[in-house]
């Protein structure tokens, strides 16, 4: 018997729990995001809003230009954090088999159930509804992959199974652009050579590919095709951890972006050490004026989850890619490549342990009465007011 994965993925969640909490928007264009004023940008649209056009990732200011009318409510995180604990919750009544990929969607293996996987998904679909009032979509196939797409096509509040042999012929009419893990530049590479479909990347020779994915050709034709033999991870360990800021003006004083990286490192290396993991590999995020933005990534000389480490390897990054005088609009550290442990080398084995103590004395401190408690004294000159977006463990 093959495998019976379920997306499940919470339908406009952020707006969905606003609605909850607050009727009167109900059935309104409004979204929840930052302030115009700050930089902010768009976290989720309502239904009604995604019909004027509004979508995640927009700049609020454009939102607001493209429907004057737009309700904007501020975020908050942690009632959004407690309901999807709920959501969790009861899908674990089913099984333990559950990857949960961010606080709104999870995948989970209902392999081997007596109840018909479409009825089982309607069964968990009505109990999120009944007990957690919130709407989902659930997609249904034999992989991750095709799961995942299926929920898409199954929104808002839909169940779409696809048969086992039918992957292909699924994705085969869809944008190139839709299947999981093609970004838009990407998608504009394959267009450039004749890919404009699913479909047609499914036909596509690996070796016209290897420009485009490199050693990776044949996984993404397999991958177009619908096969995924990934499992559904329970352990739920983190794959990475970032923080990026969103200047209400942009920066271009060295000082400044200085002391903004140096604070997002240290912020990352208190998440590191509160999960008990190191990181291997430092990436940068850099946004121009005109909303350019490069991402540069490094491996660090051995496993760290010290802020000064972490430092060192990203200012190298922002030394190599940043003009003096350049204007930045965003600026971001996050880390990948995590471990539980960590390679020491010996001669430099009792300092760092001295260094993880002294960090370690730090976070408890915080931890007790706040981050404001203690900090390094450069810190203490404040940059440019700005959105920050502690980026969740992922």
């Amino acid at each position: 018997m093959g495998r019976v994965i379920m997306h499940v993925d919470m339908d406009a969640f952020f707006c969905a729990v606003e609605e909850l909490l607050n009727p009167a928007l109900h059935g309104i264009a409004f979204a929840v995001g930052g302030a115009a004023t700050g930089r902010g940008v768009i976290s989720s649209a309502s239904y009604p809003a995604r019909k004027l056009g509004i979508h995640s990732a927009m700049p609020t200011s454009q939102a607001l230009k493209i429907a004057p009318g737009l309700i904007v409510v501020g975020h908050r995180h942690d009632t959004y954090g407690a309901y999807s604990r709920r959501v969790m919750s009861i899908l674990r009544e089913y099984t333990n088999t559950l990857q949960q990929i961010s606080v709104d969607e999870a995948w989970v293996d209902v392999t081997g159930f007596e109840t018909a996987p479409r009825a089982l998904a309607l069964e968990i679909q009505k109990r999120i509804s009944v007990e957690v009032r919130l709407p989902c979509s659930i997609g249904i196939a034999t992989s991750k992959l095709v799961s995942k797409m299926a929920s898409g096509r199954a929104k808002p509040a839909g169940v779409l199974q696809i048969p086992a042999g039918g992957e292909a012929a699924f994705l085969a009419p869809m944008a190139v652009g839709e299947l999981w893990g093609v970004g838009e530049a990407t998608a504009a590479r394959l267009k450039q050579i004749g890919i404009a479909t699913i479909g047609d990347l499914q036909r596509a020779s690996p070796s016209n590919l290897s420009g485009t994915f490199g050693n990776n050709a044949a996984g993404a034709v397999a991958r177009a095709n619908g096969i995924d033999d990934s499992p559904v991870q329970e352990d739920g360990r983190a794959k990475s951890i970032s923080e990026e800021n969103t200047f209400a003006r942009d920066l271009a004083d060295e000082n400044q972006l200085r002391i903004e990286l140096l604070s997002q490192c240290d912020h990352v290396a208190a998440r590191l050490r509160k999960v008990g993991l190191h990181a291997a590999t430092i990436h940068l995020k850099l946004r121009w004026t005109d909303f350019t933005t490069i991402t540069r990534q490094a491996k660090l000389a051995q496993p760290s989850q010290l802020g000064d480490e972490l430092f060192d390897a990203v200012e190298k990054l922002w030394r190599q890619n940043w003009r003096s005088g350049q204007r930045v609009r965003l600026i971001g550290v996050g880390v990948t490549g995590l471990s539980d442990g960590e390679q020491l080398e010996l001669l430099h084995a009792a300092s760092r342990s001295s260094k993880r103590a002294l960090a370690g004395v730090l976070d408890e401190l915080r931890s007790q009465y706040g981050d404001a408690i203690v900090d390094r004294a450069s810190l203490r000159l404040k940059p440019n007011p700005r959105t920050r977006y502690n980026t969740p463990i992922s």
